[in-house]
């Protein structure tokens, strides 16, 4: 098992940055990727947003988000992060930490065992 707890979501104005916090705990040495999900007001899915390579780093974004949030880790930490800059108001939503053992690509929403309760982050324009 893995807990996931999210941290740093808020009310911010267009143009704005913000970074979220994810500290993991549990079977932490199993983990193969972390990431990043959202889900937008009034719809049912979760959108990938970026992810993460536990063990090497590498990093994975969805093309919306590409060039404006970056995903990074401490692996001493267990700790992922997401720094968001240039944030519009699309980019309202409920933002989700993931994290899998699989090594089944990073941006299906059903490859990954272990969420967070999410942090809201609202962009006004």
């Amino acid at each position: 098992q893995v807990q996931l707890v999210e941290s740093g979501g808020g009310l911010v104005q267009a143009g704005d940055s913000l970074r979220l916090s994810c500290a993991a705990s549990g079977r932490t040495f199993y983990i193969y990727y972390m990431a990043w999900f959202r889900r937008a007001p009034g719809k049912e899915e979760r959108e990938f947003v970026a992810a993460t390579r536990w063990r090497t780093g590498n990093t994975y974004y969805a093309d919306s988000v590409e060039g404006r949030f970056t995903i990074s880790r401490d692996s001493a930490k267990n700790s992922v992060y997401l720094q968001m800059n240039s944030l519009k108001p699309d980019d309202t939503a409920v933002y989700y930490c993931a994290a899998t053992f699989s090594t089944v690509g990073p941006t299906d929403t059903r490859g990954y065992n272990y969420w967070g309760q999410g942090t809201q982050v609202t962009v006004s324009s």
